[in-house]
């Protein structure tokens, strides 16, 4: 799934490119937004499938992902 993403990201980002090059070809100005928003496909993370719910206090609702919370790290319940 990330390969497809960065795929379609560079696809986009050439295709726009190549609009941008064709525009100030015929109009002589540069089209620079055009590939802008392809932009934070290349750098985003991909989700991991397999990743744990948060663990929750059940006294006043913090949630957390880290495993270095055994704890509430506001009122000290243990984390469930």
């Amino acid at each position: 799934m990330a390969r497809s993403r960065t795929a379609t990201a560079a696809v986009g980002l050439v295709g726009s490119l190549l609009v941008s090059a064709l525009l100030w070809w015929y109009f002589d100005s540069f089209v620079f937004f055009l590939f802008v928003p392809f932009v934070p496909f290349l750098f985003r993370r991909p989700r991991r499938e397999e990743e744990a719910p948060p663990r929750r206090c059940p006294s006043c609702g913090f949630r957390t992902r880290n495993d270095a919370y055994e704890y509430c790290p506001q009122d000290g319940t243990r984390l469930e």
